[in-house]
């Protein structure tokens, strides 16, 4: 028990020197030593060898955005070349997102990055470097200004913020008419790679339509399309950025086209004219053949022969357009069909004809002098601000005044207005560029002689920024405070975000707000860099006495003009540990009470599990020793004997011994009987009737008998090392009746003598009346 107790206690206090050495080690304060650039005097004190200065060594930083590794990202290693390597240069970090987004090493001067960054949101930090004599906290550089430039990866899939489209083109338009643009945003970086490069192209709507893959004008990509055999058209138009290459994000959209009205009423294949030539000849000698033979007719007109009247008949081929030509000569040729070579001498039997055609004007409708338009209006203007105009005009000879209007099938709120005699587009309502930055919309004109002929033009809208959002503090989360903070100590840097665009939301400065009272726990101090610090004013702080710190402060934007915005940020106390790396705060309330570092807790926890383990083997072993070597499910003893006869107990079996197969060399020198009966002594007292044998050895000895047999047990050398028990069954002098048993019985049955039978009274006269019978069956 001793020894258990001793080795229990030898690695708890082990573990209880390894947290002292922990615990102290974590609480140590190194002394203040001499740097490499001082010299210590006789008295005491230091002379200070003045060197030149040196410059940093860095190169370029870039972060990718949206990283998600389970290891902070590495950023860049800062290093001067005043470190050799020694450890006694301390890097600091400040600025934009230092000791949240950016930690740094301070005797490496490698720098990572915690957190999964947006470039959509933010596209680059500005921070400060410091290096520092780790013994003296002399700045051994001069503090330095760079830039962490987040790169940009594909993923934002263009968009198109206004579908599905509807538009219009007139039946029977000439390939390449234009008749709609699209166009796809992509929130990716335009300016590195080919993240926000656009291409389109058509997914829906071959063979009739097709689609410029840098502009996105849709136009006509099959003539001769007839609004009476198919009147709508659905085409569904795909934006894919990285130029089109595989891996790239895509965004759709679908333009619902319609065909309308043709611009002219000409009947393609229908006779527009007759010509006959005069032939004295009958029957098959005065068949003619018609040909237009020059190729300005051929390519406009065709003319076939009537066999019936024998005339020729003109019809048209191509749509005529008045604008463009206004008359057709033809050259026509009749000629013989069957010509007989005895008459050849007479001529070619053959005539030619000059016909005239006249194309008549038909009523078109207007058009616009550009296939497609971009206007740009300021957010927030007052409701009638003219955005902008569209043109079109008559193309007939008349000259038919215009009228312009909207489409009246586009859906949604209208945020614009057209004057119907001049194309000025005007707002109906205030526009908000954080809300919708493009607004796409149709203007449709008629002539004012024929409103059922009409032109249709798309039109983009682009809204334009104002200043009119106030910025506010970027906190996504809550700003930690160590208990251990001097006064002067940065606590965390702090910028401001924007819903305006960069050209003014880019400067930002701050200030606590000058109506309140000086803050006795923090100030905050402007970088000038778009950034500001949050330093502490006191020494140490508490969490146990006061956790939550909140801590307002004013921003102003730099646009035109300026606004500005009051954010309130909770700043909560927490414990920390070295080099300023903050530690969880829920859940180590006891154990920042406490004050013990990592190192003292886990070596507790090791401890524990040691004092568990050597708990679990002492039972271990406890156990072990309480189990018999030998199992019997009826008795525990050396000698196990089992019968099922009525005979004379333990008095008539000798045993068998277990010892002889341990050992049977020694279990012959000390062979003995077991069952031997002890010696007795002669009884002194008058008899009492006739007895049995067995019952004259009325005094045993039972005290001696044990006594030796406790002596024969000590002297075996060939037992097992374990304690045994041994059993004497002994139960006393006897009865009166003696002992039933043959083995006591001298003799054979024959010379046995049952008389004594009789005086053990009434109960056993049944069995004085057998025996006696058995033994007269053997006298006889």
């Amino acid at each position: 028990m001793r020894i258990s107790t001793t080795s229990c206690l030898c690695p708890f206090l082990v573990c209880l020197c390894f947290i002292q050495r922990c615990y102290g080690a974590s609480h140590h304060v190194p002394a203040k030593v001499p740097s490499k650039n001082q010299t210590k005097l006789a008295n005491g004190e230091t002379e200070v060898h003045h060197r030149p200065k040196r410059g940093w060594i860095w190169n370029q930083f870039f972060v990718l955005e949206e990283h998600m590794g389970p290891d902070a990202q590495y950023v860049g290693k800062l290093h001067s070349n005043s470190d050799k390597g020694d450890g006694s240069v301390r890097y600091i970090l400040s600025g934009e997102g230092a000791g949240t987004i950016f930690i740094i090493d301070e005797v490496t001067g490698d720098i990572h990055a915690t957190k999964s960054l947006d470039r959509e949101r933010k596209t680059h930090y500005v921070l400060h470097a410091q290096a520092l004599d780790r013994n003296t906290e002399e700045a051994l550089e001069p503090k330095s200004e760079f830039i962490i430039k987040v790169q940009d990866i594909n993923d934002n899939a263009p968009k198109f913020p206004d579908g599905p489209f509807v538009a219009s083109v007139p039946e029977m338009s000439e390939v390449g008419t234009s008749v709609f643009q699209v166009t796809a945003t992509d929130a990716d970086d335009p300016t590195y790679g080919n993240s926000a490069r656009i291409v389109y192209s058509i997914l829906q709507g071959q063979p009739y339509f097709s689609v410029d893959p840098k502009t996105g004008i849709i136009r006509t990509a099959l003539a001769n399309m007839d609004r009476e055999a198919r009147e709508h058209y659905a085409v569904v138009i795909q934006a894919k950025d990285m130029a089109g290459q595989v891996g790239g994000l895509s965004g759709s959209t679908t333009i619902n086209i319609t065909l309308t009205d043709p611009a002219r009423s000409d009947d393609i294949g229908k006779p527009v004219g007759k010509i006959k030539a005069n032939d004295e000849d009958a029957g098959i000698n005065a068949e003619i053949k018609y040909s237009i033979i020059n190729s300005e007719g051929a390519n406009m007109f065709s003319i076939t022969t009537d066999r019936d009247t024998r005339e020729g008949i003109i019809s048209l081929k191509k749509p005529l357009n008045y604008e463009r030509k206004k008359t057709y000569t033809l050259h026509i040729e009749g000629m013989n069909t069957h010509i007989d070579p005895r008459f050849s001498y007479l001529g070619s039997f053959k005539d030619t004809a000059t016909l005239k055609i006249t194309v008549g004007d038909v009523d078109e409708p207007p058009v616009f002098s550009m296939d497609y338009y971009i206007m740009d209006v300021y957010e927030n203007a007052h409701i009638g601000t003219e955005v902008g105009a569209v043109t079109a005009r008559d193309p007939d000879s008349r000259n038919s005044p215009v009228r312009y209007f909207m489409d009246s099938k586009e859906e949604g709120v209208r945020y614009f207005s057209i004057e119907e005699d001049s194309g000025v587009v005007r707002t109906t309502q205030p526009l908000d560029r954080e809300d919708m930055p493009w607004h796409n919309i149709t203007v449709m004109a008629s002539e004012v002689d024929n409103p059922s002929l009409l032109s249709h033009v798309p039109v983009t809208v682009q809204v334009l920024d104002v200043n009119d959002n106030p910025p506010e503090i970027a906190a996504d989360e809550e700003v930690i405070v160590c208990e251990s903070s001097r006064p002067g100590q940065v606590i965390q840097t702090v910028t401001a975000v924007d819903k305006d665009d960069f050209a003014n939301g880019q400067r930002f400065s701050f200030a606590l707000p000058s109506q309140l009272p000086v803050n006795p726990n923090f100030t905050l101090k402007d970088n000038e860099d778009s950034t500001a610090s949050i330093i502490a004013r006191r020494r140490r702080f508490n969490h146990l006495t006061q956790e939550l710190y909140e801590l307002p402060i004013v921003v102003w934007d730099g646009g035109e003009p300026s606004l500005s915005g009051t954010s309130t940020l909770t700043l909560r106390v927490c414990p920390c540990q070295r080099h300023g790396r903050i530690r969880t705060c829920q859940g180590e309330a006891f154990l920042s009470s406490a004050g013990l570092s990592t190192g003292a807790l886990i070596a507790i926890l090791l401890c524990i599990v040691i004092l568990l383990a050597i708990v679990v083997l002492f039972i271990t072993l406890r156990r072990s020793k309480k189990e018999p070597l030998i199992i019997s499910e009826e008795d525990i003893r050396e000698n196990v004997v089992t019968y099922d006869d009525e005979g004379g107990g333990e008095e008539d079996t000798e045993a068998f011994d277990i010892i002889a197969l341990r050992n049977p060399a020694a279990a012959e020198e000390l062979k003995f009987r077991r069952d031997v009966r002890p010696e007795v002594r002669q009884h002194c007292g008058p008899p009492r009737g006739r007895r049995s044998p067995s019952v004259e050895l009325d005094v045993v000895d039972v005290h001696e008998f044990i006594k030796q047999r406790l002596v024969e047990a000590d002297m075996d050398t060939s037992v097992p090392p374990y304690d045994s028990l041994q059993t004497y069954a002994y139960e006393g002098q006897g009865s009166p009746t003696g002992s039933i048993s043959s083995l006591d019985s001298p003799g054979t049955h024959s010379e046995q003598d049952y008389n004594y039978l009789d005086d053990w009274g009434p109960e056993f006269q049944k069995l004085a009346e057998l025996y006696g019978e058995a033994d007269s069956d053997v006298t006889t």
